[in-house]
């Protein structure tokens, strides 16, 4: 039985191999896909994992900071630290943007503002060193393309890149680039200079804020217009013996503050915030299922056709029928197995070179082994029935 199917192939052997790689593509594409979803899942948990941060405190009523927009003054931090269960509270800034490099090209990154030495800090450096300077100094993932040394544009400030770090990305795969916290807030909400003055020569014309009797009124006043004393969100760390929601409830009811656990964190950014394009993945991976089976019925079906009158001798002389069936889907099989094995190969090339991080698991190659080889077995299923109708009598008719 075996030889018989061997037979067969080899005796057109370049069709056969081509169209084997022709499915392995197609099949390299449905794992890079599955890839795409892993990484977007991993990419993900690699935020939470790098922000250190056990609660995130963030403006109530939101889901921030990485879903929306949240924005809490950065003196809240200090209450924070004096509630019990606290071991440590940093304020941070996220906001994504385009960063322009020494070439003038721009990376679109997110910018994380940090209090140096505190949560959000860049857990590790593949080169240079942390910040130890209040202003114009950056840490960059590798995946910007920034080198060390080199003067990055945020804004209207160049910044020195003093350091680089590794898989500090955001829930959408944007490298992050680390600048120190007071430099954030500026960027992220003070108004350029043509909109400051602007405010300034409004409010210098407002009777309310520019009264004769009330001296140093109309300063203060313009004072607060240019400068900015809030954050995204404040990270907090558990001291030992703690739960995360024996420390979030006293927050959320005396402050007013919105609180999210690692657990509610993970459900906003997997569940929320790639739910679509989860879907939109699966949908792809239904439709190149579809096409797959296809492909390998039509080829098959052409191969069966095409040996009418051996598979009509092969009757002629007795050959079971178990016997001719279990040829087709050997041959279904067959061609599965090379697809696949040219689909992982070309997967595995091609998925470093993806803008975005493709996280090729085991489990989902194993999977896509055993779907292809399913899917192969009920292609076969059309060429097995019009070969078993075929008349023996076609042998010598």
């Amino acid at each position: 039985m075996i030889s018989l199917a061997g037979r067969d192939i080899a005796h057109s052997w370049s069709k056969f191999v081509l169209t084997g790689i022709g499915l392995g593509l197609l099949i390299g594409v449905t794992l890079t896909m599955a890839g795409v979803y892993r990484g977007m899942v991993d990419d993900a948990h690699a935020l939470l994992n790098n922000s250190g941060a056990d609660l995130w405190v963030v403006q109530k009523d939101t889901q921030g900071p990485y879903a929306e927009a949240s924005n809490i003054k950065d003196d809240v931090v200090h209450s924070l630290r004096g509630m019990p269960g606290v071991a440590q509270a940093a304020n941070v800034t996220y906001f994504t943007m385009q960063v322009q490099g020494a070439d003038g090209d721009d990376t679109r990154a997110m910018v994380v503002g940090i209090e140096s030495g505190q949560s959000g800090e860049p857990g590790y450096l593949v080169a240079g060193r942390q910040l130890t300077r209040s202003h114009y100094e950056a840490v960059a993932d590798v995946k910007t393309g920034f080198a060390l040394g080199e003067r990055i544009r945020i804004r209207r400030h160049d910044y020195t890149v003093v350091g680089l770090t590794q898989r500090m990305v955001s829930s959408g795969g944007d490298p992050m680039v680390f600048i120190a916290l007071k430099d954030a807030q500026e960027a992220q909400f003070l108004k350029d200079n043509d909109a400051i003055q602007n405010d300034r020569t409004r409010t210098s014309t407002n009777p309310a804020f520019n009264r004769p009797g009330v001296p140093g009124l109309l300063d203060a006043v313009q004072a607060l217009q240019s400068s900015s004393h809030s954050v995204n969100a404040v990270l907090v760390q558990l001291a030992p013996g703690f739960e995360a929601e024996q420390v979030a409830a006293p927050i959320r009811r005396w402050k007013h503050l919105q609180v999210f656990t690692r657990v509610g964190m993970e459900e906003i950014l997997v569940s929320k915030l790639i739910a679509t394009s989860a879907r939109q993945i699966g949908m792809f991976l239904v439709i190149l299922a579809i096409v797959s089976a296809a492909i390998v019925a039509f080829i098959i079906y052409t191969m069966t056709l095409g040996k009418i009158r051996e598979i009509a001798v092969l009757k002629l002389i007795g050959t079971r029928n178990l016997t001719i069936a279990s040829m087709i889907l050997q041959q279904a099989l067959g061609l599965g197995l090379i697809g696949f094995i040219v689909g992982k190969v070309a997967a595995t090339i091609w998925a470093p070179v993806f803008p975005k991080f493709v996280l090729l698991l085991t489990q989902d190659a194993v999977t896509g082994l055993v779907a292809t080889l399913l899917i192969c077995a009920l292609a076969s299923t059309l060429a097995i029935r019009t070969a078993l109708k075929v008349d023996p009598a076609a042998a010598i008719g």
